[in-house]
């Protein structure tokens, strides 16, 4: 495995750590640097757990800092459950523009409607400029089309500023058909169920413990990174898995409070 850095001509050998795992540490790279990987046949791909895709799905990935976002809603601490006026957004129809930044300057809106939390469609990159959201190839990219990460941030800090807590719908049962490239590097998918929308995800066969940890460490990405106060899981039903702990009981063992309707309350940054 080799790291192709946008602009250098030279690829760079990443160190095998175990477990499939490999690292490297490259002086001079930092915020804003565009990458790829290159597999060991000489394809180059994005990074499958990027931050930022500002080519799309098949274009490099972008390197973020987590911690240049400076936020203002550390006291926040949502409101109680039993408050929640629900309104479902899609981030690219809700305004003429379609970016997280329009969105924001419609907040006022939603709360002179009554609207006290907003529940934000999916989000994770998908290949194009159309989509409703389910077809997300990138679970940890909020999609280029709607800006970039520091956009949604401030949407969220900007609705916490007029108490409103806001949900993100995440889709865990399947990708969407264009821009996945982690079954080139892991065993994301398996054979033993099926799927709706084609491949099941791999949640219980061999391997199986990276997907799982892949998709617990989303869902922390999103309440913890991103300060979003819960999560809506689409179509659980769908998610297979025959381990003696399904892998939606590591989310609900990891919260104490969650609804019937798949929203996972997260007032407290966690799950």
């Amino acid at each position: 495995m080799r790291l192709k850095l946008k602009g250098r001509r030279s690829l760079i050998e990443l160190d095998a750590v175990g477990d499939g795992w490999h690292r490297i540490d490259v002086e001079g790279v930092g915020a804003g640097t565009l990458y790829k990987y290159v597999l060991p046949d000489g394809t180059a791909i994005p990074d499958p757990t990027s931050r930022h895709q500002p080519e799309g799905v098949h274009g490099f990935s972008e390197v973020i800092d987590p911690r240049s976002f400076h936020w203002t809603d550390r006291d926040w601490n949502g409101r109680p459950w039993e408050e929640a006026v629900i309104y479902e957004l899609h981030v690219g129809t809700f305004t003429e523009e379609g970016t997280f930044a329009a969105a924001t300057a419609k907040l006022d809106h939603l709360v002179d409607l009554g609207i006290t939390a907003v529940q934000i469609m999916p989000i994770a990159e998908f290949y194009g400029k159309f989509n409703w959201g389910y077809d997300g190839a990138m679970w940890f990219a909020p999609s280029a089309n709607y800006g970039r990460p520091e956009d949604l941030k401030a949407f969220i800090d900007a609705a916490h500023r007029r108490s409103l807590m806001v949900f993100l719908d995440v889709v865990y049962n399947h990708f969407g058909p264009h821009g996945n490239y982690l079954p080139a590097i892991a065993p994301i998918f398996t054979k033993k169920h099926e799927s709706p929308w084609g491949e099941a995800i791999n949640f219980d066969g061999a391997g199986a413990e990276v997907v799982r940890e892949l998709v617990i460490e989303n869902a922390l990405y999103w309440t913890s990174e991103f300060n979003f106060d819960g999560l809506r899981f689409d179509a659980v039903h769908t998610i297979e898995d025959d381990t003696p702990s399904h892998i939606l009981r590591a989310f609900v063992g990891s919260h104490p409070r969650v609804s019937t309707a798949s929203v996972y309350p997260s007032h407290h940054r966690e799950l």
